[in-house]
């Protein structure tokens, strides 16, 4: 043990929910000191709603943050089957409904800068947080300290380095880095190759376009909107909408997607995340439903996501990880992104806190956390596309082009089914099985 019972430093890079979420999770462990750096100048979460199925809030309640969430929600997590999402397709001039997902248990939704806030409120006292800290890169000696090397030129050192610094991530970029040396110094080529081909994010090809609506301007236009009180899809060819009410009803959040599927891959120009106008895409629904149109007409000035993913080839190197965006972003279409970070802080905060795992054994800690993570991650990286695949109806075995009009309720009903399948595994497993082989695997290397 180090001075006054710590058995080592961790520092967290990133105070978005990835980041946060694992700080709390290592707060169970007092031997573990905690320091969390954020690039932007204050913590404040971009971004409107978040939303948890049961397969994370098992997580939320195991670390003790269910009591503070439930406050920012008028759901209770239940274990029943519950209507989830509405289906509709919307692509045409009267709407057809056609499916009323049905999950085990709610998707708890909230407004982000509220569940922020909340997570802010569980850091013990001692953590300390800096803000406009972005990273530049870091070094590591084996075994010894790493330094961290900031924009300003300011420096820091850690046992641990924990990389939640999203998209762009700048522990990616160093730690992809380090294991290219490390492969080309032992002449393996073609592996320095694959990993250098992940360390940059991919366009997909769909922008997002979100916003937040006032519930109060929808219901002076459209006092029964459907969305009031059931979230609702509205799928379309190459695009689609997601709408449901947050904080207690006051908001509505609102996501259209506009994809255009042969881009994938390809180089996005101009800004990632800006503010934009309604026109830039409005026009891909100005045939939909009313309805849809109706939700469209609310929206004042969006932000525009144009949805990048990673999907890397390591999350670890030494004593250096990385975890949610900066190791898998997702596409969102199974909303997945937040509790595929949150697991991936739970599953480190138990390796870490684990009595086995002291300054000389980080890194074997951290390969057992990769070994887990990574393939579930990949996973549902895969699942969250194919779910995109599918609400803008490029189902493989479904030609929605061709289909009759008499055809088409049974054809929708069969593409309703494909994606619950493909997506069930957010409310029917859990994570507790990985934490339980994790910790075997820890404790069988002891």
């Amino acid at each position: 043990m180090g001075s006054g019972g710590t058995k080592f430093k961790v520092a967290i890079c990133g105070a978005g929910i990835g980041g946060l979420t694992t700080a709390v999770a290592l707060s169970r462990y007092p031997d573990i000191e905690v320091e969390i750096f954020e690039g932007a100048a204050k913590l404040a979460e971009v971004g409107a709603g978040i939303g948890l199925f049961p397969r994370p809030w098992e997580i939320i309640q195991k670390i003790g943050l269910e009591e503070e969430l439930l406050k920012l929600t008028d759901l209770k997590p239940t274990d029943a089957p519950v209507k989830t999402f509405r289906y509709r397709k919307s692509d045409r001039p009267e709407g057809i409904e056609f499916f009323h997902l049905v999950t085990k248990g709610h998707l708890m939704v909230f407004h982000r800068p509220d569940f922020q806030t909340a997570l802010l409120r569980r850091l013990p006292a001692s953590y300390r947080i800096h803000c406009s800290k972005r990273l530049r890169s870091y070094s590591q000696r084996l075994g010894g300290p790493i330094t961290l090397v900031f924009e300003d030129g300011s420096r820091s050192t850690c046992d641990v380095l924990l990389g939640a610094d999203g998209l762009k991530s700048a522990v990616r970029r160093s730690l992809l880095g380090e294991k290219i040396q490390w492969a080309q110094s032992q002449n393996r080529w073609s592996e320095a190759a694959d990993i250098t081909s992940v360390i940059e994010p991919v366009w997909t090809g769909s922008n997002a376009y979100r916003a937040l609506i006032p519930a109060e301007r929808l219901r002076a236009l459209h006092p029964n909107h459907r969305v009031f009180t059931q979230p609702t899809q509205y799928l379309g060819k190459n695009g689609y909408i997601i709408s449901y009410p947050i904080a207690h009803g006051k908001m509505i959040n609102f996501v259209a997607f506009k994809s255009q599927p042969e881009l994938e891959g390809s180089k996005f120009n101009g800004s990632w995340v800006c503010q934009t106008e309604k026109s830039e895409f409005a026009n891909i629904f100005r045939s939909w439903e009313p309805e849809a149109q109706a939700i469209i007409e609310c929206v004042e000035k969006p932000l525009r996501w144009a949805i990048h993913t990673v999907k890397s080839k390591s999350f670890v190197s030494g004593n250096a990880a990385i975890l949610g965006d900066a190791a898998h972003a997702m596409p969102p279409h199974e909303g997945a992104g937040a509790g595929q970070a949150i697991e991936d802080g739970y599953i480190l905060s138990i390796l870490l806190g684990h009595p086995l795992t002291t300054r000389d054994t980080i890194a074997r800690a951290l390969s057992i956390y990769d070994h887990i993570r990574r393939p579930i991650s990949h996973k549902i990286w895969d699942s969250s596309r194919l779910n995109g695949q599918y609400f803008m109806f490029h189902a493989p075995g479904i030609d929605f082009e061709t289909v009759q009009e008499h055809e088409l309720p049974s054809k929708l009903k069969t593409l309703g089914h494909m994606f619950t399948k493909n997506w069930e595994w957010s409310w029917s497993t859990s994570i507790m099985p990985s934490a339980q082989e994790a910790i075997r695997l820890l404790e069988s290397s002891g």
